[in-house]
């Protein structure tokens, strides 16, 4: 693979150029490779001279040296180039770094010496500038002539005649030489323009290439800006639509939520109207189930009452001894003192119930007794005729209570009550019901204020 000059390009040129420039202060430069890439990157520099740089190799590195150093004959900079492959290299990396030695010389332009070098022994300073002495091309020393050719050398020996005689060759030798000499000032003048101007063209190279580089970068970081701003904007935008779709899910659900409760509560609703209705019917119902009940039981007392009316009707009928008509009459005409005296003082009966209701019955059986109380003096004379004579005394006798305790039995009410219908009675608290008849636990019948007869609640009233 190639030598990478462009990842560290700068520091590279920047320490190449200190190193040629001549002002400066440093005049050598040390480059190696990162790692085992083949990335150049600089290692050091100094202005040690080769004494210094030499020290800094390293036995187990490729290393590039360059150096700048004074030229013995002629006191000119040469500019010396080391490659340096140590002996703990790999033969491997050995024949890696072998390719690269062309590049680093196009890089390190302009030196006058090339040394190869693997030991120590080698890169020995006295050797080095040897090559370089060598390479001027000649052992004359320009700085030494001059100082030595105007030195004053002190007093000379007597001095004969100043004419010499003129030496055609030696003539042309020594204007040959100074010419040559200036020639090769000019040429190597020239060589540093040279250089200077290659440095110059390739560190605007560099330059041009850096601007490119740092414009291609710029470039792509504001595509990747683009990018990276499209996607965001491409996020927002589904998130948006994430939320809107969320949010319309959430108002149709509550939508559903709300004709669910809706449909909910009017189901309720319409049970509870059933109810209510069922309630009404069961309530209806048995309020006609007791009302049956009652007018049954009603039309059974009545008959009951008429058939016992009868029986004792037909009892007493069959124990009298005298017409009832003819008793009728006498009852008519008066009772006598002794009846009179003999009814208060004879036992009540307890009230009946029922009584209130077959008053008429009874009025008709009381006209027999009193009928024959009045015949009861002429009886009088027969032994056999005063047990006929003792139960008409008692029907008079229930007959008077049954005027004064009518009312039956009676209750107060506790709260007021209003009829449903035509079968029941109305009321208002503490006002009295009568002739009470208890015809279920929870129902009664009797006769209210008005005077009306029919059902009312039981838990409504308390007995007196």
């Amino acid at each position: 693979m190639a030598v990478n000059l462009s990842k560290n390009g700068p520091a590279l040129t920047a320490a190449f150029k200190e190193v040629v420039d001549e002002k400066s202060d440093t005049n050598w430069a040390l480059f190696t490779y990162e790692g085992n890439s083949n990335d150049i990157r600089l290692a050091e520099k100094g202005d040690g001279g080769l004494e210094e740089l030499v020290e800094e190799l390293n036995s187990g590195k490729v290393m590039y040296a360059f150096c700048r150093v004074q030229d013995p004959n002629s006191g000119l900079p040469k500019y010396v180039l080391i490659n340096w492959t140590g002996e703990g290299v790999k033969d491997s990396r050995k024949g890696i770094c072998a390719n690269h030695v062309s590049s680093m010389a196009n890089f390190l332009k302009g030196a006058h010496v090339t040394i190869n070098a693997r030991a120590e022994e080698d890169v020995e300073p006295e050797v080095i500038m040897q090559k370089v002495a060598k390479a001027s091309g000649a052992n004359y020393n320009f700085h030494k002539e001059s100082s030595s050719r105007f030195q004053d050398s002190g007093p000379q020996g007597p001095v004969g005649s100043v004419y010499q005689k003129t030496n055609a060759m030696s003539e042309i030798r020594r204007t040959n030489k100074d010419t040559f000499w200036a020639q090769a000032e000019r040429e190597e003048e020239k060589r540093r323009q040279e250089e200077s101007r290659k440095a110059e063209e390739e560190r605007q190279r560099l330059e041009r290439d850096r601007k490119e580089r740092e414009a291609k970068e710029a470039a792509q970081r504001d595509k990747r800006d683009k990018e990276r701003a499209s996607q965001i904007d491409q996020k927002k935008k589904f998130q948006q639509q994430q939320e809107d779709a969320s949010r319309e899910q959430e108002q149709r659900r509550w939508k559903e939520e709300e004709e669910r409760r809706k449909a909910e509560e009017e189901e309720h609703r319409e049970e509870e109207e059933r109810r209510q209705q069922e309630r009404d019917r069961k309530e209806k119902e048995a309020r006609e189930e007791a009302q049956r009940k009652y007018q049954q039981e009603q039309q059974e007392a009545e008959s009951r009452e008429q058939e016992r009316q009868s029986l004792e009707a037909a009892s007493l009928i069959s124990q009298r001894a005298v017409n009832p008509r003819e008793m009728f009459q006498q009852r008519e005409r008066g009772m006598t003192p002794s009846d009179s005296d003999a009814a208060p003082s004879s036992p009540k009966p307890e009230p009946d119930v029922d009584d209130g209701q077959s008053r008429c019955v009874l009025d008709e059986v009381e006209a027999a007794p009193q009928q024959q109380e009045e015949e009861e003096p002429p009886a009088a004379v027969s032994p056999v005729e005063p047990t006929p004579l003792e139960e008409p005394t008692q029907v008079e006798e229930n007959n008077s209570y049954e005027e004064t305790s009518n009312r039956g039995i009676c209750a107060r009410a506790l709260y007021d009550y209003q009829a449903a219908d035509d079968t029941e009675i109305s009321f208002d608290p503490d006002e009295i019901i009568t002739g009470i008849e208890m015809i279920d636990e929870g129902w009664w019948r009797g006769y209210g204020p008005d005077g009306n007869f029919g059902m009312f609640p039981a838990n409504y009233v308390e007995l007196m």
